[in-house]
């Protein structure tokens, strides 16, 4: 498994490709390419390199099954949620996560329900 300090950032449409190969467990190109919203009208050629891109960063793996090439997640999905959340706190918030709940709250991004389960966890610690 890659160290999570070893892995670079990765693009929006890198983050999509690789949130659709952590759904599945593993994917062909075309299988990514089916995977993606039809409006998102992205080639099989730039899948294909943004799958590449995402090995070579260390996020996916693949393997072969007969001709075609089979990704799957090389760095887990909660380890780099992680990572991405807290450095984008620490930029934004300098790593306070309050002024954030916040911003969330009062954007709409947030109902009570939200609130409750919020409340709930911060219970359980």
């Amino acid at each position: 498994m890659t160290k999570k300090r070893d892995l670079a950032s990765v693009s929006p449409a890198e983050t999509e490709i690789l949130r659709i190969v952590w759904e599945r467990g593993e994917a062909t190109v075309g299988e990514v390419v089916d995977g993606l919203p039809p409006e998102r009208n992205i080639t099989y050629a730039t899948v294909q390199t943004l799958l590449r891109r995402l090995e070579k960063k260390g996020y996916l793996k693949h393997g072969n099954k007969g001709k075609a090439h089979v990704f799957s997640a090389a760095a887990q999905k909660d380890e780099v949620i992680a990572r991405t959340v807290k450095d984008f706190l620490d930029r934004l918030f300098a790593g306070d996560a309050v002024p954030l709940v916040h911003h969330l709250a009062r954007h709409g991004k947030l109902d009570a329900q939200d609130l409750e389960r919020l409340k709930k966890l911060v219970d359980e610690d």
